[in-house]
């Protein structure tokens, strides 16, 4: 186990942190401290576990720096269901209905039971975000394996706001067979949520480009690109873009089309 930035050794600083942890509430995790992870048939790569249901999710989250030649022969497993969203470089992916080469941008989802391997076939880092959750089945749906690339997709003004845009990467509007989304979400700068949410879904989210201030439960926090955020079932949230220059923009899961289990 190591440092995610590789920074060891004494600092000039005192010990600080913008990490916040409230389990079962909401979750901020900066790159300063997160560690790498040794987990079983990863090959060659450096990975850090982000989500887990250790802070409450019913999801697992993980970011993925794949070196020349890295790779990972089967991600996900019985009943389980995985996303995979290429941050930069380039992967070979596979599953058992599909092989393509995704490049920056690309992503591949693949249903329940249907492991996907990634393998890094160039001489340039890729850098990987991982998703796996256990699907929720409904009798009659399915769900089945989805490839393609954010560069490809066109950006929907978000809820009708002209400077706030999403893309959907997941047919789960209609279509039961998906018991979750992932998107992208982009704001202006100076855009922000249209009000405060809070619903029943969980998010897993991964900042991309840009800062913001994100409201969660009854504070309000800076993020930026590079943090990761859990936010769980109620979590009061919305968000501001601020800076100088760069959209703030993160991707992102939330369960959907499901009833209340009892």
């Amino acid at each position: 186990m190591s440092y995610l930035n590789d920074q060891v050794g004494y600092r000039e600083e005192l010990l600080m942190t913008r990490s916040v942890i409230k389990k079962e509430n909401y979750v901020l995790l900066e790159p300063d401290g997160l560690v790498k992870n040794s987990i079983p048939g990863y090959e060659n790569c450096d990975v850090t576990i982000l989500g887990s249901p250790a802070m409450g999710a019913s999801f697992a989250d993980y970011l993925v720096t794949a070196r020349e030649g890295g790779k990972n022969s089967g991600i996900g497993g019985e009943g389980l269901e995985t996303f995979l969203y290429v941050i930069s470089g380039e992967v070979t992916v596979k599953n058992a209905d599909k092989e393509e080469v995704l490049t920056e941008g690309g992503y591949i989802f693949s249903p329940e039971s249907n492991v996907v391997s990634f393998e890094n076939k160039s001489k340039e880092d890729a850098k990987l975000f991982v998703y796996k959750r256990r699907y929720e089945r409904v009798e009659g749906y399915s769900a089945y394996t989805v490839v393609g690339n954010a560069n490809d997709l066109p950006w929907i003004e978000y809820e009708g706001m002209e400077n706030c845009h999403i893309k959907d990467f997941l047919p789960a509007a209609g279509d039961f067979g998906f018991d979750m989304n992932m998107h992208i979400l982009k704001f202006k700068l100076g855009a922000s949520h249209g009000y405060i949410e809070t619903h029943v879904q969980e998010h897993g989210m991964y900042f991309l480009q840009g800062k913001g201030m994100y409201r969660v439960d009854d504070e309000w926090v800076p993020v930026k690109a590079g943090d990761y955020m859990f936010l769980d079932a109620y979590c009061p949230q919305a968000c501001y873009a601020v800076g100088r220059e760069e959209d703030f923009a993160y991707i992102y899961s939330k369960d959907c089309n499901r009833d209340v289990v009892l």
